[in-house]
């Protein structure tokens, strides 16, 4: 039996939250997805809070990806991860502090590994590198990674399978999946979760936000389908 991997939908263009995020969740809640987020940049935090209440109400689970490379800006979106109930913190480099604050507030840390830089985030250093710091990270507390597999300066579809295959530990594949392409790789490969943004706003699975939405997650639930 294959596992299908999830889908977390970022309200996010080039790593940053649109200012129409609360609107466009609105109209696409009723759509497939369980998982929804978006970057600590540049909503409100009020803002920030009311929309990811409108999610838990909506009965969905909610992650808040902080793109910041120092232990004290990782710190800060930690802190805003739990000012807004969010049940998962992805991005920060690792920090034994945020991961503190994560578990004490019941929010599923998981932080970037490598030679993260600029936003738009590109992902450089080596994949056994990566491979190792993942490890260490998780044998400290972390739940799991987020890996910026698409954004790698080398080859992505290698580092993607040997990260998935070598951390025993939930990876999430985050930023750049814009085809269907990369979702059969990603099928192919079971990382436990994805991300898309931006293609979704280019339109790159269809038009519309919420069909488009559809689309990839029918398209991932029928891969799996097959070939159980």
């Amino acid at each position: 039996m294959e596992r299908k991997p999830e889908l977390i939908v970022m309200l996010t263009y080039n790593d940053c939250t649109v200012e129409n995020a609360y609107e466009i969740f609105d109209r696409c809640r009723e759509s497939k997805a369980q998982y929804w987020g978006f970057k600590e940049k540049p909503l409100p935090p009020e803002e920030m809070k009311r929309l990811y209440a409108y999610m838990k109400e909506c009965g969905k689970t909610t992650v808040l990806e902080v793109v910041e490379y120092t232990e004290p800006e990782g710190i800060e979106g930690a802190m805003l991860a739990v000012e807004c109930g969010c049940d998962i913190l992805m991005g920060t480099v690792y920090s034994d502090r945020i991961n503190e604050i994560c578990r004490e507030n019941g929010i599923k840390y998981m932080p970037f590994v490598g030679d993260v830089y600029d936003r738009p985030s590109i992902l450089g250093g080596t994949i056994e590198g990566m491979i190792a710091e993942a490890r260490e990270c998780i044998s400290r507390g972390a739940y799991g990674i987020d890996l910026l597999g698409y954004r790698f300066t080398g080859d992505p579809v290698e580092l993607i399978s040997r990260f998935v295959k070598e951390v025993e530990a939930p990876v999430c594949v985050a930023g750049s999946v814009n085809s269907t392409k990369r979702l059969d790789e990603l099928c192919d490969i079971e990382p436990w979760a994805f991300t898309i943004g931006s293609a979704f706003f280019d339109e790159d699975f269809g038009s519309g936000f919420g069909a488009q939405i559809d689309m990839v997650c029918d398209y991932v639930g029928g891969r799996s389908t097959v070939k159980c």
